[in-house]
């Protein structure tokens, strides 16, 4: 009976053990920015910088936090959508400033409506549900005073940020 015991408590020990499972960590799941390139509306294939932008989502009035407000020398960027609507509203400011009286905006001001079939997808049991984004539009009301010129739409599904999915032209 001595020797029995220690046998079962070292087969108990090990049966418990081997059954641990890893920890699931997440690595691969999120949900994927839409990725803007700017370009020159003269020369297409060039990329060109916006001086001074600042983006700002409309609904819920305030900047995006995957840029710095006001940068001066981006090519292209990534900006969230929202996953609650069937569309997201953006004020894209070039040349952005504040009044120095008022505090108001000065920059041009070109407001996007993207629009978009939300699709959850499963990625794994520790990364959950991410949203991919399908059929994207991309609308610009006509204006004489648009900075931006021209937009082309490269994939009309996101299902990554590692490509450009919409041209600016300006």
């Amino acid at each position: 009976m001595k020797k029995i015991l220690p046998i079962l408590l070292l087969t108990f020990l090990f049966v418990n053990v081997a059954s641990c499972e890893k920890d699931d960590i997440c690595v691969e799941g999120d949900t994927p920015l839409l990725v803007i390139g700017f370009f020159d509306i003269n020369n297409p294939e060039q990329s060109k910088d916006v001086p001074f932008l600042r983006i700002r989502e409309v609904i819920l009035d305030n900047s995006i936090n995957t840029i710095t407000d006001r940068s001066s020398n981006l090519d292209s960027i990534g900006i969230p959508l929202r996953i609650d609507a069937a569309s997201t509203q953006f004020a894209f400011i070039t040349n952005s400033a504040d009044d120095g009286t008022t505090g108001e905006e000065t920059g041009n001001i070109d407001t996007l409506t993207i629009s978009y079939n939300m699709r959850e997808a499963f990625v794994s049991r520790a990364c959950g549900f991410v949203a991919n984004y399908d059929d994207l539009t991309v609308t610009l009301p006509a204006s004489t005073s648009n900075w931006i010129q021209d937009i082309t739409i490269v994939q009309q599904n996101i299902e990554n940020s590692n490509n450009i999915h919409v041209k600016i032209f300006h």
